[in-house]
């Protein structure tokens, strides 16, 4: 992929509910358009360094969320999370877990981002935890203990932190946000934000990819 040729940035975060809710549509993007139109994935910051404990009114607010996620999506959910107690919904491990994939298998990212997502929504497992997002990360192919070495060292969080910057400069308020680019004057158009059905998307993609070559 270069600058100047087609292709996708997909604004996400491993522990947004609805980017959970996206990922079939983003898989089948990939599937449909694969090499034509590679995507550039970008982790968008949901809640880096909190560092309060989820309160119960916090809780109820999070699993109406993720109800209405799974009544638009179908997206399995364990609901078992919520007996949890002082969790911490800090996004930022898990989305250091995505970067360092992104830079070691980058064909892999989009992938390990659906695993760390199936991880923490269906499977209640804990990806703030550097040692839960270790075994994932070796079960797609790194190596565990050079993952652990590198989750919350200096160099992965200003990686991880550039991201968000990202996200940030281009004008991203939530997530998942799907842009295509560049257009012939070297901009950015808006695919997606929020969640969509994925006839919808392929659709607005399938028309973008037309005029470009029109």
């Amino acid at each position: 992929m270069t600058a100047n040729s087609p292709h996708l940035i997909y604004f996400a975060d491993p522990m947004c509910s609805w980017c959970w809710g996206f990922s079939p549509v983003i898989e089948a993007v990939q599937a449909i358009f694969g090499p034509d139109l590679p995507i550039r994935l970008v982790m968008g910051g949901l809640r880096p360094g909190t560092d309060t404990p989820m309160t119960e009114a916090a809780k109820r607010d999070v699993r109406t969320h993720w109800e209405h996620v799974h009544e638009a999506t179908g997206q399995a959910f364990d609901y078992g999370f919520f007996d949890r107690p002082s969790f911490l919904y800090d996004t930022d491990p898990a989305a250091q877990a995505v970067v360092l994939m992104r830079e070691r298998q980058p064909d892999q990212a989009l992938m390990f981002l659906g695993r760390i997502q199936r991880a923490f929504y269906a499977q209640n497992l804990d990806v703030t935890d550097f040692e839960v997002l270790a075994d994932l990360a070796a079960q797609a192919g790194l190596d565990r203990a050079t993952v652990l070495g590198e989750l919350g060292g200096e160099a992965l969080k200003q990686a991880t932190w550039s991201d968000y910057a990202i996200s940030q400069r281009a004008g991203v308020t939530g997530f998942p946000t799907l842009i295509a680019g560049p257009n012939p004057d070297g901009t950015y158009a808006l695919v997606n934000r929020g969640y969509r059905a994925p006839d919808e998307v392929l659709g607005a993609l399938s028309g973008w990819l037309e005029r470009q070559a029109a």
